[in-house]
C-alpha cells in the first residue's frame, strides 16, 4: 500500500506538467503500441534480436546477467477496486452502463480476483517471460553452455516474485541442457547490493522539482466528460458513483498497466482519451527517471549508490578471465530501479543518458527501457591468441547497446580493460 500511495503521489505532482508539451517522438512510441503506457509495468516485447559478428577469432565464453523479476501484479488493489465498484455500483443502482463500460468492469474485476490480496506477486506470465529469454539467451550463445565449465551461479533478492523468476530461468537452461551444474542462493547479504535504488534525499530533490514543472497548479486531468461518457449511457448519472474524478481515471490508467501480466493482451488504455494517457505515463516514468538514472538532476546522487553492484560484476568476471572461477554464467535477479541505476553507471546509450527533466518526457523511451523482465547481459569473448585482449558486449534487453563513454575495439565489442578503467573512475566524472 505504500508503494502505491508513493505513485499516486508522484502522479499529482507531475500530472500537470506533462499537459505542457506532447513530444512527436513519444505520440508514436505509443500509439504504436499503446500498452507501452504502462511503462515498467508494460510486459516484455520479444522483439527479434540479431548479433554483429565477433572479431575473427573471437568466440564468447562467458556471461554475466542481471534480470528483473517478471511481470507481476500491482500493490493494494485499490485501484483496481475503485474502477470494479464504480461500475457494479452505478450499474446495481440502475444506471446503465456502455459496451465499454461493462468491458471495463469484467476486465477490472478479473484483475482484482486474480491480484488475490497478493502484492507484486509474479504471474504465470512473469514465469513465462523468464523462461523464453534463458532459451533465447541460451540459443543465442550456446558455446557458452556447451563448451565451458558448464557451471552457472545464480543469486536472488530475497523478495519472492525475484526468486520464482530466478528459478524459472534457470529450471529453463537446466531442461535445455541437463548437465549444467546450476548453484542458487538468495540472502540479506545478496539483498544489499542487488536492490539499492534511490534514497529519501533523491525522491525530496526529484518531488520538488516535479512541483515545480507543474507550476503549483492542482491536479486534475483532461477531458473527464469523455470518459463518463464512454463508460455510462447517462454521464451525469454515472459520475455520482465516483467519488474523485482524477483517482478514477489514474485507477483505469492503473488498471490498464498491469493488464498485460494478467495475460489480458487487449489495449485497456482505450477506456481513457490519448491526452491522459500520456499524461499519466509521463508522470510515471519521469519520476523513476529522475529517481533512478543519471538524470541532471539526481545522477551525481544516484550513480554512487549503484558503485557496489558494478564492483561485484567487475570482480566477478575477472576471477572467471583468470582463471580463478570457471563458471560459464553467473545470472543475477532483481529489481527495475537498481536495473536502472546499473545501466546508467555503465553509460549506456538510451537507458543511461543523462538528460533534463523536459529532454527525458521527450525522448527516454520508457517501456523498451524498463520493462517487466528488463536484463542487462554482459557477454564476454576471447580470441584463440592468448595476447589478445578479452571483449564484452553489453545487451540492454538484448539488444547490442554501445557505451556512450568507452571507446569500442570494433562494433559493440570493447575491451574489457577499457570497461573497468572506465568504471574505476566514474564517479569523478558524474557530469557526463
Amino acid at each position: 500500500m505504500k508503494k502505491i500511495l508513493a505513485v499516486l503521489f508522484s502522479a499529482c505532482l507531475a500530472v500537470l506538467a506533462a499537459a505542457q508539451q506532447q513530444s512527436p517522438e513519444m505520440v508514436k512510441f505509443l500509439k504504436e503500441f499503446p500498452q507501452r503506457a504502462g511503462f515498467n509495468t508494460h510486459s516484455y516485447e520479444f522483439l527479434p534480436v540479431k548479433d554483429t559478428k565477433a572479431p575473427k577469432g573471437y568466440k564468447a565464453f562467458y556471461i554475466e546477467h542481471y534480470g528483473r523479476h517478471g511481470s507481476r501484479s500491482e500493490w493494494g488493489g485499490a485501484t483496481y477496486a475503485m474502477v470494479r465498484d464504480a461500475l457494479q455500483s452505478a450499474k446495481d443502482a440502475g444506471v446503465e452502463l456502455t459496451s465499454a463500460g461493462d468491458s471495463l468492469l469484467r476486465e477490472a474485476a478479473y484483475i482484482f480476483d486474480r491480484y488475490d490480496g497478493m502484492d507484486g506477486r509474479l504471474t504465470p506470465r512473469g514465469v513465462r517471460e523468464h523462461q523464453q529469454l534463458a532459451t533465447r539467451m541460451y540459443n543465442r550463445f550456446p558455446e557458452v553452455f556447451k563448451k565451458g565449465s558448464k557451471k552457472i551461479r545464480a543469486v536472488s533478492s530475497t523478495t519472492p516474485r525475484v526468486i520464482v523468476s530466478m528459478n524459472g530461468f534457470t529450471a529453463q537452461l537446466r531442461a535445455i541442457q541437463p548437465d549444467l551444474d546450476i548453484d542458487l542462493d538468495t540472502g540479506e547479504k545478496f539483498m544489499a547490493y542487488i536492490s539499492r535504488a534511490e534514497n529519501d534525499t533523491i525522491i525530496a530533490r526529484t518531488n520538488k522539482a516535479l512541483a515545480d514543472r507543474s507550476g503549483g497548479m492542482r491536479r486534475s486531468l483532461p477531458d473527464s466528460v469523455t470518459v463518463f461518457k464512454n463508460l455510462f449511457k447517462n454521464p451525469e448519472e454515472g459520475k455520482k458513483f465516483v467519488r474523485n474524478t482524477f483517482f478514477f481515471q489514474y485507477s483505469i490508467y492503473a488498471t490498464a498497466r498491469v493488464a498485460e501480466a494478467f495475460d489480458i493482451n487487449d489495449n485497456l488504455f482505450r477506456y481513457l482519451p490519448f491526452d491522459v494517457m500520456y499524461q499519466l505515463h509521463e508522470s510515471t516514468f519521469l519520476n523513476a527517471y529522475l529517481n533512478q538514472c543519471n538524470s541532471e538532476l539526481n545522477g551525481h546522487l544516484r550513480m554512487p549508490r549503484s558503485k557496489e553492484l558494478v564492483d561485484i560484476l567487475i570482480a566477478q568476471a575477472d576471477k572467471v578471465i583468470s582463471g580463478e572461477s570457471d563458471r560459464a554464467a553467473d545470472l543475477t535477479f532483481g529489481h527495475d530501479w537498481p536495473y536502472l541505476g546499473l545501466c546508467s553507471y555503465l553509460g549506456l546509450e538510451g537507458i543511461g543518458d543523462r538528460l533534463s527533466i523536459d529532454d527525458a518526457a521527450a525522448h527516454w523511451m520508457a517501456s523498451w527501457n524498463c520493462p517487466f523482465a528488463a536484463n542487462l547481459q554482459m557477454i564476454f569473448y576471447r580470441s584463440k591468441k592468448a595476447s589478445d585482449p578479452v571483449l564484452v558486449k553489453f545487451l540492454v534487453n538484448e539488444r547490442e547497446t554501445p557505451l556512450k563513454f568507452v571507446e569500442p575495439y570494433q562494433g559493440p565489442y570493447y575491451k574489457w580493460e577499457d570497461v573497468k578503467a572506465f568504471c574505476a573512475t566514474r564517479l569523478e566524472h558524474l557530469d557526463r
